[in-house]
C-alpha cells in the first residue's frame, strides 16, 4: 500500500499497512510511513547514493504496468537519497541466482548481512518478535520453514556468513478475547483471515505466541492490522532494527525456498521500510514508551505499536479464527456467526 504525493516543492512517499478500504481505517491499529520531502534532483545528482530510488523503481517495473511506468518515470526525477529507510519488498515469481535475494526475506537477509548489527553486540538472546493480522500454512512443523529459512534471515547480523546461531522467536496475534473485546467486537476479525483448517495443522504456533495488547499507546482495544518485525535486546530497551511492512506470516508473502534452496518462490506483492540504526549512527534503537515520546528528541528513539515486555498467551488463549462460530457475546452484545 503506497501513495505518491506530489507537491510544487518535492515529492513524499507514503507506505501504510492499511488498504484503501474503510474497515481498515476505523478503529484499527495500523502503521504509516511518510518519507522526507524529496526535491527534484539537482546537476550534481548522479544516483549513485539513492539505494531507495533505485529499489522503488525496481519494484514498480516488475507489476508491467504502463499506468505504473509513467508515474515511475516522473519519480526518476527526484532525489530520495536523503530516505533513512530500505525498501524490503516481494514480488510473486520463481527466482534463482542473484535474483533470489532481490526479494522476501532473501533481501532481508542481504541487509542485514550488510547493514544490520554485529554479532558481538546482538546474540540468540535478543529474540525476533513478529507481529502481524494474518497467518498462511507454515508447514506441519516450526522447523520446515518458521524456524528454518525465514528465522535464519531474521537472525542475521552484519557480516555472519555462517549464521552461527537463530534467535528466540515470540509472536503477536490477537486472541479470541482480543477481538471479542476489541472496539469493533467480532467485526474487528474481518481482518483478521486466518482459518481454521490451517489452523489445525500448526498447532506448534502457540508455543511462540502473544496477545495484543498496546496499553503503552492506547490502541489495546483497537485491533492490530499493522505487521512490524523486530530485534530486541533481553531487557526490551533497545531494537537492533524494525521493519513495517505488509508482510504477514505466510510463505506467499515472505518466498520459500524450492529445489534444494536453488529457487527461491513468491506468491504475493509487498512492500515495506526497514530501520537500521546505522542510518542515525548509532548502534541500537531506544525502545520508548506512549508517555516517553512526547519528549523524546533523539532520532534514534523507536516507540513500538504495543506493549513490552509481551504477554505469552495463557492456557486458555486461543489465536482469533475467522470461520468459526462463537457464541459469547462481544463488546457490542452480538454474537459471531460465519456464512
Amino acid at each position: 500500500k503506497m501513495m505518491f504525493l506530489f507537491y510544487s516543492t518535492g515529492l513524499r512517499i507514503i507506505i501504510t499497512t492499511a488498504n484503501l478500504v474503510e474497515q481498515d481505517w476505523f478503529q484499527k491499529t495500523q502503521g504509516i510511513w511518510k518519507s522526507p520531502l524529496f526535491a527534484i534532483k539537482d546537476v550534481a545528482y548522479d544516483g549513485k547514493n539513492d539505494p531507495f530510488k533505485e529499489d522503488l523503481l525496481e519494484y514498480l517495473s516488475s507489476y508491467g504496468n504502463s499506468k505504473l511506468g509513467m508515474y515511475a518515470e516522473k519519480l526518476k526525477e527526484y532525489d530520495m537519497s536523503s530516505a533513512n529507510v530500505h525498501l524490503v519488498s516481494s514480488v510473486p515469481g520463481r527466482y534463482t541466482g542473484f535474483k533470489m535475494h532481490q526479494w522476501g526475506h532473501l533481501k532481508l537477509r542481504k541487509l542485514l548481512l550488510s547493514y544490520g548489527p554485529s554479532k558481538d553486540l546482538v546474540n540468540e538472546n535478543w529474540p525476533i518478535i513478529g507481529q502481524f493480522s494474518s497467518i498462511g500454512s507454515l508447514g506441519s512443523e516450526s522447523s520446515s520453514w518458521l524456524c528454518g529459512e525465514w528465522l535464519s534471515s531474521l537472525s542475521t547480523c552484519k557480516d555472519d556468513e555462517l549464521k552461527e546461531s537463530k534467535a528466540n522467536l515470540k509472536l503477536i496475534y490477537p486472541t479470541i478475547e482480543n477481538v471479542r473485546n476489541s472496539l469493533e467486537g467480532y467485526s474487528a476479525g474481518c481482518s483478521l483471515p486466518y482459518g481454521i483448517q490451517v489452523a489445525m495443522k500448526q498447532r506448534y504456533l502457540k508455543d511462540f505466541l502473544n496477545s495484543w495488547a498496546s496499553d503503552s499507546v492506547g490502541r489495546s482495544l483497537a485491533a492490530p492490522h499493522i505487521k512490524t518485525y523486530t530485534r530486541v535486546s533481553p531487557d526490551c530497551k533497545s531494537a537492533a532494527w524494525f521493519l513495517l511492512t505488509s508482510a504477514n506470516l505466510s510463505k506467499a508473502a515472505w518466498g520459500s525456498y524450492e529445489k534444494d534452496k536453488k529457487q527461491f518462490m513468491i506468491r504475493s506483492y509487498e512492500i515495506g521500510v526497514l530501520f537500521l540504526p546505522k542510518k542515525t549512527n548509532c548502534a541500537t534503537y531506544t525502545i520508548i514508551s506512549g508517555e516517553e515520546s512526547e519528549v523524546c528528541l533523539e532520532k534514534e528513539f523507536l516507540r513500538f505499536p504495543y506493549d513490552l515486555p509481551l504477554l505469552p498467551y495463557s492456557s486458555s488463549d486461543k489465536p482469533w479464527v475467522w470461520d468459526i462460530c462463537y457464541t459469547k457475546e462481544d463488546s457490542h452484545g452480538r454474537l459471531w456467526m460465519p456464512s
